[in-house]
């Protein structure tokens, strides 16, 4: 590995693994595409179905079982990969959507030098309106400072142009830059991109908005992935830089996209494949395998062992090993050992592996058995009339949740949200 890389992890909100064109989507992703051909492309990769337990998970490497408290908060106690790699002498920054914690220093606190953030002190509405504050002409805050825009800016393109700069400040790195952003989440509203943008738009006055707009912001979105690898080609930083794309969830519910010839309905918050598969696409030009698709199993525990390893950070004092690094798949070398995923959310749990999911609520009761024939494609199983490699993964899943459930501590109990 290339010493000290940059890095540069991006997670779009809401957008499901059918979204990108690399996994045979109807949307245009020209520039992520590029990325998947030149880098690595995971094929079963799993986030928690809604944003902030993934935003938790993601950032501290751990399950939600360990740490998750409620909707918008990242408790303060909690160690971030940003503390691990700041530690390690990285530059850090980000930006996007926030929604951890609404104190004014709190992405500082939790490890970023820079941050240009919405839904970070403030609500998601104007004041005094219905009216949606994400995408024209932003409220957001810079380093915990409120600005709030009124120029035709678009939210998604300040944050963009933010870590530009961040990039151009920390050109002789290493740095680190956070991107949770803010694209593809409702309200679906017209994009500077789209035919009928109105620079004089206030924000949307409904929650969903129009999902006719989905594929306008999935192109933006994707316009600004090739943005900021332009930006790291005019310094000469793209072969020492690791690029992570991935979503935060699946896709929004009013949502239907196809891929590969089938329609996929959005499934944000279901413990389906609809919920909860993302795409996760890795590129490090001249240092990781190019071109290459894996199926190795991924969940967002494995973030922070793998930006650790390859930057050299040493990982979080008492870290309980729930993620797995990355690192021998993108290299082809070594063997990672993942043999299933965990996901916990508001007391519902899924462990699955390849082939089934087990899903229920932490207690046991309630649990469905399922065994996926391809991506989004699941078959309800009798557990009275299981063959024998059907009953070894329900034994060994089976086995993963009772064995979880004791890592929640009683003094969080069991969240509303």
């Amino acid at each position: 590995l290339a010493e000290r890389p940059n890095i540069i992890v991006i997670m779009a909100d809401d957008l499901g693994y059918e979204c990108i064109g690399a996994n045979g989507s109807e949307y245009k992703t020209p520039n992520l595409d590029k990325l998947a051909a030149g880098g690595v492309r995971f094929t079963n990769c799993f986030a928690n179905p809604i944003c902030t337990p993934s935003r938790v998970k993601i950032m501290t490497g751990q399950y939600n079982v360990r740490n998750y408290v409620r909707f918008g908060l990242l408790p303060r106690g909690e160690t971030t990969f940003a503390h691990q790699l700041k530690a390690a002498g990285y530059a850090t920054a980000v930006a996007g959507k926030w929604q951890l914690g609404s104190e004014a220093d709190s992405p500082q606190h939790f490890g970023f030098d820079r941050s240009c953030l919405w839904q970070h002190t403030r609500k998601r509405v104007r004041p005094g309106t219905k009216m949606d504050s994400r995408f024209p002409n932003p409220l957001l805050e810079i380093n915990g400072k409120e600005y709030d825009y009124a120029d035709g800016e678009y939210g998604p393109q300040v944050c963009a142009d933010f870590l530009c700069d961040f990039i151009e400040d920390s050109k002789d790195g290493p740095f680190l830059a956070y991107y949770p952003m803010i694209l593809t989440h409702c309200p679906f509203v017209p994009t500077p991109d789209s035919a009928d943008w109105d620079p004089k738009d206030r924000g949307s006055k409904t929650y969903k908005g129009d999902a006719k707009y989905f594929g306008d912001m999935v192109t933006y979105m994707d316009r600004i992935i090739g943005q900021l690898v332009a930006k790291l080609q005019e310094h000469g930083l793209r072969e020492n830089t690791l690029i992570l794309f991935t979503g935060d969830n699946g896709t929004d519910k009013p949502v239907v996209t196809k891929m590969d010839g089938r329609d996929i309905v959005g499934g944000k918050g279901a413990m389906t494949d609809e919920g909860t598969r993302v795409p996760l696409i890795a590129s490090w030009p001249g240092t990781i395998k190019a071109g290459h698709v894996t199926q190795t199993l991924v969940d967002f525990t494995d973030i922070m062992p793998t930006l650790c390893e390859v930057s050299g950070a040493k990982l979080p004092q008492g870290y309980p090993g729930d993620g797995v690094s990355l690192v021998p798949a993108l290299t082809g070398k070594g063997e990672r050992d993942k043999p299933w995923v965990y996901i916990w959310y508001r007391g519902q749990v899924m462990a699955r592996n390849h082939t089934y999911s087990l899903v229920g609520q932490q207690d046991g009761t309630k649990m469905r058995f399922l065994q996926y024939a391809r991506a989004y494609d699941a078959e309800p199983l009798d557990t009275d009339t299981l063959t024998p490699p059907q009953q070894s993964a329900y034994d060994q899943l089976s086995r993963v949740i009772a064995d979880l459930a004791k890592a929640r501590p009683a003094a969080l109990g069991t969240p509303k949200r």
